[in-house]
């Protein structure tokens, strides 16, 4: 009962909250109503005036469309017209307006050219030329319109020719007028002679009265001017006062320039001095021309001119632009060149000539000849230290050159105790840098003490006796003095000095093999000279830079100045040349020995006589060889070539006698013959010296140059030996015989002279 009366209750509280809430929707529901009511009674009229805008926007729409119909139909095509009208005027106004001015341009022309030709006849040169440019502008103003052509354009541009010819025509019979040249035939017109009969003759003295008219020679050069043939007309002007004035007055130190003013002509001509040096100064040279231009400049060069495109100028600027770089050049390398001192101790004189070169550029500037920042002639003056330096080596190589391309034969005898022509080298001196002992008290009575016993000849370091070419005695000379010029010299002079001197050398070194090679090759005596020349050269290289170190600059003395490292290039030039000839002999006397037929069959009369012509011939050259280099070598030089050539012969001979299998008792006999022919006459060929007394002790060391001498005579000592002699010289290894020969080659000896015995087989048993 509890649970359904809980129940009821709770139903019945439900009841009552659901009637609440549908009482409170329905009462927001009313308040809705009458807002949704309010807003529609406000809105109402503004739809409605909406809509009648909307009726009024598409009225005018209608209208709009009515009125753009028109416009397309009627307005269009008038406007269309109207446009294509207004084109058409438009491009005839243009064809009329361009008409018009063309035919103003051509009023214009025919204008200028009138005043050009009336201008022309009254000699009004400056204003015809003026018309004549301002007609030519006109013309070129006519032909530059684009798609605009008239033939009559083509006649006024031959009119504007003709013109212009004519103008020119009248200017150049003006000009020379004004300038005239009495010039000698062409033939033969650089020649003094002629020369001299060069004039120049100019019309142009200057008005006396300022108020007067200008003068023929302001109006023609600006016509010229204003044409662009003034140029011309004074580069012809240029070249020919250069050619027969300025050019000669350089070259010829006799001519000399000779002004003559006369009433209505100023005149300018030469004269020769009888008396005069083969070179002129330059101060003479420079005097001449700078009067050539003062007299030039107050005649004809000091008018003012109005250049196209350069403003005012005068005709001294002009003319010097044309002619200064030839002048220059001119004076330079025929005057300052020639101007340059060959010796050092002249270059303080040359100051005189620098301050000439000043003097003279600045009287050209202020003629206006010359710019201001031309300085190339003064530059060039006051490089004197680099120009001496060029010339002086330029002097010593070609000096140096002909040294060497001369005749080599001509030789000259140095000996230990002789010296070359030394300029006086002088001493050390106290107050260097380098403290060393003067050579000279290295030397005490010709001696240099080593210790309290020990002493060297004074003939240790020198050169051997022997034969030089007196051309490379002088080389040395002139390399000695032109190192001596050095240490007098600026630190660069010193320095180009130096250079040039190692350049001597190097050009012998290249010039000398290759000019005299064809005589090196075929001349014996000629490559012996060659031989004593380089080891001349390389023996005074040694001391050469050393000799010079205490006077040259801190450049040099330093060390730098050494010629050293020459030494050995020309050792080994002379050696190579010598042995290339000693190579050549050699092989001569094996040809020789060639014919021999092998020194076989000697019995044969014909074989022997073949062996004998051989053996004479190769003696016959050996002499020959002796006597051309005799005197020349020095001795051991000599001794060892000959002591080599001499060995050549005897070892060829040894070594085919040796390889025979087969020598008769009678071949033996005519071999010895042979073999004695060699060792008798062998020593004669040992003649160094032309003394015959002094040649005898050459003559007795003959064993000493010819490595085979002893082999050759043991080879002789078996030819004649019996078996028993022939061990006895063996002497079981220790004998004579065995030092020069094999036991091998001694066993072949045996068996080709000796028959097959017990004698000899005992006799080879003992060869081992």
């Amino acid at each position: 009962g509890s649970l359904v009366a809980a129940v009821l209750a709770h139903s019945g509280r439900l009841d009552k909250e659901h009637l609440g809430a549908r009482v409170g929707r329905l009462s927001r529901r009313g308040e809705v109503c009458t807002m949704i009511n309010k807003k529609y009674s406000e809105f109402l009229p503004s739809m409605q005036s909406a809509e009648e805008l909307v009726a009024q926007v598409e009225g005018l729409a209608n209208n709009i469309d009515l009125l753009k119909a028109g416009i397309e139909n009627e307005v269009q095509r008038d406007l269309n017209v109207a446009v294509a009208e207004f084109t058409e005027l438009k491009q005839q106004l243009e064809r009329d307006t361009l008409v018009l001015s063309v035919l103003k341009k051509l009023q214009e022309f025919d204008t200028t050219i009138k005043e050009c030709n009336s201008a022309l006849l009254e000699k009004q040169y400056v204003t015809a030329a003026q018309q004549l440019e301002k007609a030519r502008s006109t013309l070129g103003s006519l032909e530059s319109r684009r798609g605009f052509e008239l033939k009559i354009l083509k006649a006024l541009g031959t009119e504007l020719t003709v013109q212009t010819q004519n103008i020119i025509y009248h200017l150049g019979e003006e000009w020379q007028k004004l300038i005239v040249w009495k010039l000698p035939p062409s033939k033969g017109s650089s020649s003094l002679e002629a020369l001299v009969l060069s004039e120049l003759h100019l019309h142009t003295l200057p008005a006396q009265d300022e108020d007067t008219a200008v003068p023929p020679v302001d109006a023609v050069l600006q016509a010229l001017a204003v044409l662009g043939e003034l140029h011309s007309k004074l580069k012809d002007f240029g070249q020919l006062l250069l050619q027969y004035i300025l050019k000669p007055l350089i070259s010829h130190p006799s001519l000399e320039p000779v002004p003559e003013e006369q009433p209505d002509v100023f005149i300018l001509r030469f004269r020769s001095q009888e008396l005069a040096l083969d070179e002129s100064s330059p101060m003479e040279v420079f005097d001449k021309i700078k009067l050539v231009f003062e007299v030039l400049h107050k005649y004809l060069l000091n008018v003012p001119l109005e250049q196209p495109g350069e403003g005012r100028v005068t005709l001294a600027e002009l003319l010097g632009e044309l002619i200064w770089e030839e002048l220059s050049d001119c004076l330079i390398h025929n005057c300052l060149v020639n101007s340059i001192p060959t010796n050092s101790s002249k270059l303080e004189q040359y100051k005189e000539v620098i301050e000439s070169t000043e003097e003279f550029e600045k009287a050209l500037k202020k003629m206006q000849v010359l710019k201001e920042d031309t300085t190339a002639l003064l530059k060039y003056a006051c490089n004197v230290d680099s120009h001496f330096a060029n010339k002086k080596c330029q002097d010593v190589i070609m000096a140096a050159r002909n040294l060497m391309t001369s005749e080599i034969h001509n030789t000259v005898k140095i000996t230990p105790d002789s010296s070359i022509a030394l300029p006086e080298l002088p001493d050390p001196g106290s107050g260097d840098n380098l403290k060393t002992q003067s050579p000279s008290s290295l030397l005490q009575n010709g001696t240099v003490n080593l210790g309290s016993e020990s002493r060297l000849s004074p003939f240790t370091l020198c050169l051997p006796t022997c034969r030089i070419s007196c051309s490379v005695q002088q080389l040395l000379e002139l390399a000695y003095h032109t190192l001596l010029e050095a240490t007098a010299s600026t630190d660069l002079c010193c320095v180009q000095l130096f250079d040039c001197v190692r350049n001597i050398f190097q050009l012998f070194y290249e010039v000398v093999p290759t000019y005299h090679r064809e005589n090196l090759q075929k001349l014996p005596q000629l490559a012996a000279i060659h031989h004593n020349n380089c080891m001349y050269i390389a023996h005074h290289l040694l001391t050469l830079g050393h000799q010079f170190r205490y006077r040259s600059t801190s450049v040099l003395s330093n060390g730098a100045a050494t010629f050293v490292d020459l030494v050995p290039a020309f050792r080994r030039l002379g050696m190579e040349c010598f042995l290339a000839q000693m190579r050549v002999q050699k092989g001569e006397i094996l040809e020789r020995l060639s014919s021999a037929r092998n020194f076989s069959n000697m019995d044969d009369e014909e074989n022997y006589c073949a062996a004998n012509k051989a053996i004479k011939q190769v003696l016959h050259q050996l002499r020959r060889l002796g006597m051309v280099w005799q005197d020349v070598l020095p001795v051991n030089v000599y001794c060892k070539a000959m002591g080599a050539l001499l060995n050549t012969a005897l070892a060829e001979i040894v070594t085919r006698i040796a390889a025979l299998e087969d020598i008769s008792a009678e071949d033996a006999d005519r071999l010895y013959s042979l073999c004695r022919i060699m060792v008798e006459e062998g020593p004669q060929v040992f003649t160094p010296l032309l003394e015959e007394d002094k040649n005898k002790k050459y003559q007795e060391e003959v064993p000493v140059y010819v490595q085979k001498w002893m082999t050759f005579k043991e080879l002789m000592i078996i030819l004649q030996a019996n078996l028993q002699e022939i061990v006895d010289q063996w002497a079981d290894g220790k004998g004579p015989l065995a030092e020069e020969f094999s036991a091998a080659e001694v066993k072949s000896l045996i068996r080709a002279l000796f028959q097959n015995t017990e004698r000899r087989a005992a006799a080879l048993a003992k060869i081992k």
